[in-house]
């Protein structure tokens, strides 16, 4: 096992970037040959600026956190910090309980930038996108990684969870968010099947919707679990994939929601007024 670890310790950065790039290229193909919806804004412009800003906060992640999580599941590991370092665990199970406990703790996080004002404004550069595609799965304000990454170092601090499972949890949730954000066409009954152990594009692109009653339901990234069993699931958008609008009210200017000077600006301009988690103003029935 210390040779496996000394491993994943040694190509941490190769690994992640591999998995990264190899869904990226999948997904993006998948998008080309079979998309679920017609782009408004040119894919060109988006993935310009959307990409940019991966990495402008690749580069900042790494000049304010050089170790990044794996350092920090060494450092909990040597110093016996966390649940799993102080139990005896075997390893296939802490694995799998890490794996799990840190995916729940991103439906926590996911729930809460919603439900927190000042940490709405920094998530809303994400659903400010007017389009939805496989590079929408990385657009996030520098300030929300940073905090997320500290949210991830604490997390790891208590759980203590092994090196190999940092690592497969960040590589899944890459891996997943880029699928699940991926403006791609799944035939319907493997989109139920699938829904059973993962998000779908289909799932998650209602939380993309610009009414507040659906974009507050379906914050799993990965595992679809929390949001039935915590009664944030909604199975399909009103409108349909095709006909729902994607984005947030009031903010279509490209400049601001397109561009990448004005994504990183957004959350400082504006007010947040008739926003509330779980809102559900709209008549007939719920399909939650």
């Amino acid at each position: 096992m210390s040779t496996l670890n000394e491993f994943i310790l040694g190509n941490e950065k190769e690994i992640r970037l591999g998995f990264f790039l190899g869904v990226f290229m999948l997904v993006a193909i998948w998008e080309f040959l079979s998309p679920r919806r017609t782009l408004t804004v040119s894919k060109a412009l988006r993935w310009a600026n959307n990409l940019g800003l991966v990495v402008l906060n690749t580069v900042i992640l790494r000049l304010i956190f050089p170790a990044a999580a794996v350092g920090v599941t060494v450092f909990a590991a040597e110093s016996g910090s966390g649940l799993l370092n102080y139990y005896e665990v075997p390893f296939a199970v802490a694995v799998i309980v890490s794996v799990i406990a840190m995916d729940f703790i991103v439906y926590l996080q996911h729930v809460l930038v919603h439900a927190v004002p000042a940490l709405w404004r920094l998530h809303r550069v994400h659903h400010a996108d007017p389009d939805y595609d496989v590079t929408t799965g990385a657009r996030f304000h520098p300030i929300e990684i940073i905090l997320s990454m500290l949210i991830k170092f604490a997390t790891i601090m208590v759980l203590g969870p092994p090196v190999i499972a940092v690592v497969l949890f960040e590589v899944l949730l890459n891996a997943t968010a880029m699928f699940n954000h991926g403006n791609i066409k799944l035939p319907l009954g493997l989109d139920r099947l699938l829904r059973l152990i993962v998000v779908t594009p289909d799932m998650h692109r209602v939380h993309h919707s610009v009414e507040d009653d659906e974009a507050n339901c379906n914050f799993g990234f990965s595992l679809p679990w929390w949001d039935r069993l915590f009664d944030t699931y909604r199975d399909q958008p009103r409108a349909g994939h095709e006909g729902m609008a994607i984005g947030i009210h009031k903010y279509s200017d490209s400049k601001q929601v397109t561009w990448l000077h004005g994504m990183l600006v957004l959350p400082f301009v504006g007010k947040i007024t008739g926003y509330a988690i779980n809102r559900r103003e709209w008549s007939g029935d719920n399909e939650k």
